[in-house]
């Protein structure tokens, strides 16, 4: 999949072939496209991001690291976390 630097440069080299070829039939001198034209293409719309989700209880309880409970090789030993979260008084 091309990446977005290719993808300018393709819309870029499309958009410079278009225009070369309509000023030749109109007999004009080919005019050097400023970089603003290059990228008005490809400048999207901006809209309003939905509002993030909420994190649920158990991934609070998580995020926080004094609650994590490890083995020896450093992973997460889940399952004893989930009995301390389950004791936990939450509010």
């Amino acid at each position: 999949m091309p990446t977005k630097r290719e993808r300018e440069y393709y819309a870029m080299g499309y958009r410079d072939g278009i225009r070369h070829g309509s000023t030749q039939a109109l007999g004009g001198l080919y005019d050097e496209p400023t970089r603003r034209e290059y990228t008005e293409g490809l400048v999207r719309e901006s809209r309003p991001k939905p509002p993030k989700r909420k994190l649920s209880a158990w991934q609070k309880f998580i995020k926080n690291k004094r609650n994590h409970i490890t083995y020896r090789d450093g992973k997460l030993n889940l399952k004893a976390m989930g009995v301390q979260y389950r004791k936990k008084k939450r509010r």
